[in-house]
């Protein structure tokens, strides 16, 4: 009787997937069909909107990707080697000088620095090699019809027909990423009708095969959203033994004065190496701090050993001035400090313009790597402190025990979401305080084993 009956279960269950299928592509159309209304209603022409939705596919594994989590969240320095190496800086110097022209002509009109939107290629399709291949389309219209944010992308797609609408895309030729980014830049489509400007005088706007246009558009965009002609963006900076680690935080602004007259500096450039410079950040408040810096002591020693023919930056040692440099003439400026890997990580102070790269992605690490990758098309040094970094990184789920931890001890870290925010950094800082430890609200791997030994 069972192998007589494992036929007709089987026939059972295909059917039932069968079923469901259909019944999900048949609210799928009944929803394209509505959406067809919407775009007819908001001035998109039928013939359009008939040519989109006849194209849309529904793509499951699109929601897949939409719904999955990182497994790690990247330290700066390893997220930032992955993406600035030696052969990204070269090929963007020589892009740099092969497109001189066209950049020339942005960064005049536009007052962005073209090793800025160069860095911006690099970073986003690597120089244009990996613009995308996934219907876009299809893809906006999948997010919007079972994505995390149904209303953010259903607006993406009545853009991206109303590109289409213009002649600025073709519905059988528009590719890119699987969130719906394309172009050498990776515009999203709303951001492309925002932005997006004529470089080189065709009356078409191209952002996937003209440079003049990707270049002009990303210029656009950023002095758009507040970039500042001939302001500094980011500085490596040094910080003094006796430096309060809970005023580095991006929302906390201080002028460039104020900062220097708490003993911030610039990191001395001239004659240092990565390899033969040493920044070692410690505090006299309190024992475990004094613990931290005897380690350092003795790393120094024999690092200063090691590298008897080189010039060796002594921990609290001599660094230049910050305002003796030509770039902060402005001293009122207001400015940020930021770890982004702790306070034994490299300190870096960060300007208006910086404002602008968040703009373009959230990510702390995103623009501090693209604007390092400019730095470095430009000639300037590597990051030059860090050494002591603390390594490793928080899974998804050790960073969703910690928020719930941190709420449990009554540092209000918000909603666990496995992501170290601004309220979770704040909760982490609060924490440190209690503990009488380096307030620097960096996630990584020594609190989250401090919270869980308690």
């Amino acid at each position: 009787m069972r192998f007589t009956l494992f036929p007709a279960i089987l026939l059972s269950l295909s059917c039932s997937v069968f079923t469901h299928n259909v019944l999900a592509q048949e609210e799928f159309s009944t929803w394209l069909n509505a959406l067809k209304q919407e775009a007819i209603a908001e001035g998109i022409s039928d013939k359009t909107a008939t040519a989109t939705i006849s194209h849309i596919e529904l793509l499951p594994n699109i929601i897949k990707l939409d719904q999955s989590q990182p497994e790690f969240i990247s330290p700066f320095q390893e997220y930032y080697h992955r993406r600035v190496d030696t052969q990204k800086i070269a090929r963007g110097r020589e892009l740099l000088v092969q497109h001189e022209l066209i950049l020339n002509q942005v960064e005049a009109q536009y007052g962005v620095p073209k090793a800025m939107l160069i860095a911006f290629w690099g970073m986003e399709t690597n120089y244009g090699r990996y613009q995308g291949d996934i219907d876009t389309i299809s893809t906006l219209a999948t997010l919007a019809y079972d994505g995390r944010r149904s209303t953010f992308f259903r607006n993406q797609l009545l853009d991206a027909m109303r590109m289409i609408d213009a002649g600025n895309a073709d519905v059988d030729q528009f590719h890119g990423s699987w969130a719906g980014a394309f172009g050498n830049m990776q515009f999203m489509p709303t951001t492309f009708m925002m932005y997006a400007v004529d470089g080189d005088g065709d009356k078409k706007i191209d952002v996937v095969n003209s440079f003049a246009d990707s270049f002009a558009s990303a210029a656009n965009y950023l002095s758009q959203v507040g970039w500042r002609k001939g302001e500094p963006v980011v500085i490596e900076v040094y910080l003094p033994p006796n430096f309060e680690w809970q005023n580095a935080q991006l929302n906390l602004r201080k002028s460039v004065g104020e900062w220097a007259r708490m003993g911030v500096r610039t990191m001395q450039s001239e004659r240092a190496t990565t390899s033969n410079i040493l920044v070692v950040k410690s505090s006299h408040q309190n024992k475990s701090i004094k613990k931290h810096s005897n380690l350092h002591q003795v790393a120094y020693k024999k690092l200063k050993k090691s590298n008897s023919n080189h010039h060796v930056q002594p921990p609290g040692g001599h660094t230049s001035d910050l305002l003796s440099k030509s770039e902060f003439v402005n001293s009122s400026a207001q400015t940020a400090i930021i770890l982004p890997q702790g306070w034994l990580g490299p300190a870096f102070m960060v300007f208006d313009n910086f404002d602008a790269v968040m703009d373009w992605n959230r990510s702390i690490n995103y623009a501090l790597s693209v604007v390092q990758l400019a730095k470095r098309i430009n000639g300037e040094p590597h990051i030059l402190g860090g050494q002591f970094a603390e390594a490793g990184a928080l899974t998804f789920q050790q960073m969703l025990i910690l928020q719930a931890a941190l709420n449990v001890q009554g540092f209000d870290a918000g909603e666990p979401d496995g992501l170290p925010g601004i309220k979770t950094q704040a909760a982490i800082r609060a924490y440190q305080l209690s503990q009488h430890i380096p307030a620097d609200g960096y996630a990584g791997p020594n609190v989250f084993h401090r919270l869980m030994d308690e």
